[in-house]
């Protein structure tokens, strides 16, 4: 279940731990940095990924592109949390879980599999991000926190189906452009993703509703696995 996705410093949201009703001016600064920087990130994204596709014709990266743009999106519509894990190690891990995929990069060599098939499996993963987001609303956001019990849709199959729907397409997009800079960068986001699901766990175990759900749903974020 994803509860928290790209946020930054969550400027104006209350906290348990601090039961501030705002952020601090510190806090507003370091949130409006972080969103400026997504944008540039995301625009440079769009501009390598706009040219490969003109100069290739592959789609795999498009379909990242528009995964990426609704966190962008959605993280503007997201509801405020009644809970927030503001440490360093929730913070780092969200930055280079998020920033992994806008640092991405198109690679002018042969695709490890046919360029249809991946197209075809980043497909099934942009649907399942899609249907995730959809299921979370606007209790969407980036910093762990706990914006309201989610348990709907892919909710019933496991507690971060968005996160699942990410290593799929993030697996399709290597898969397409598989060079070493892709490699390295995708397997220190993913790895980051999973801590941050388990980061997120810690705040929302603290709400008896989500005991309860992750007694009915098992998994995190792959059946039999995690």
């Amino acid at each position: 279940m994803k509860r928290a996705a790209l946020t930054f410093p969550a400027a104006f949201e209350p906290t348990a731990s601090t039961g501030r009703a705002f952020g601090s001016r510190a806090d507003r600064l370091a949130d409006i940095t972080a969103r400026a920087g997504v944008v540039v990130l995301f625009s440079l994204m769009a501009t390598r990924f706009g040219a490969d596709f003109l100069s290739t014709g592959r789609m795999t990266g498009l379909l990242l592109l528009v995964s990426e743009l609704l966190v962008v999106v959605m993280t503007v519509r997201r509801r405020s949390a009644a809970s927030m894990d503001r440490s360093v190690r929730a913070r780092l891990l969200t930055l280079v879980s998020m920033m992994g995929p806008l640092m991405l990069r198109p690679a002018q060599v042969a695709a490890i599999i046919p360029g249809p098939l991946t197209v075809a499996v980043s497909a099934v993963g942009l649907a399942v991000v899609i249907a995730g987001k959809m299921s979370l609303g606007r209790s969407f956001g980036l910093i762990p926190a706990n914006r309201g019990v989610v348990s709907s849709g892919l909710y019933r199959l496991v507690r971060h189906p968005i996160y699942m729907g990410y290593l799929v397409t993030h697996a399709a997009f290597v898969a397409a452009n598989p060079s070493a800079w892709n490699v390295v960068i995708i397997v220190a986001a993913d790895v980051a993703l999973l801590a941050r699901a388990v980061c997120e766990e810690a705040i929302l175990g603290t709400d008896p509703k989500y005991r309860a759900y992750q007694e009915t749903v098992r998994w995190r974020v792959c059946p039999g696995l995690f």
